[in-house]
């Protein structure tokens, strides 16, 4: 088993180091061309790979922030509690202002407006559908 890690491990760092050189954009690679590189990771098999994830690609922080929380929100800056949060506790005042029930009532008659002006438009396609075939 040994063995065979002694073969695969430098493969699978040269393939990766390869496939990773290979979808980089030209003007990420630093120091050489992206076709030197391919060459170097291809002719040393365990110093090309490793010299390739060192040096060769230019690695900047992530565009949207600098914890993985911040990748996510969208937005710079402190992190505010929700209690502390104007818009949220607005977005709080808003849905607590009217209660459940006022809202299923005026869903339930948008549904039954809906419903009649969609059984008014059937109706109108079978009186023109009985004219065309009279």
């Amino acid at each position: 088993m040994l063995r065979a890690l002694m073969f695969i491990l430098p493969l699978a760092l040269t393939i990766y180091a390869f496939i990773d050189c290979l979808n980089t954009p030209e003007e990420e690679t630093r120091h050489l061309q992206k076709v030197v590189w391919v060459l170097i990771i291809l002719l040393f098999p365990i110093v090309g790979p490793v010299v390739w994830l060192v040096a060769g690609k230019a690695r900047h922080a992530p565009a949207g922030g600098r914890t993985p929380s911040e990748w996510h929100s969208g937005r710079r800056g402190r992190w505010v509690a929700p209690d502390d949060n104007p818009e949220f506790l607005k977005s709080l005042r808003d849905e607590t202002a009217s209660s459940p029930r006022e809202k299923d009532e005026s869903l339930l008659k948008d549904w039954e407006a809906d419903l009649r002006r969609r059984e008014e438009e059937l109706k109108r396609r079978e009186q023109g559908e009985d004219k065309d075939q009279a």
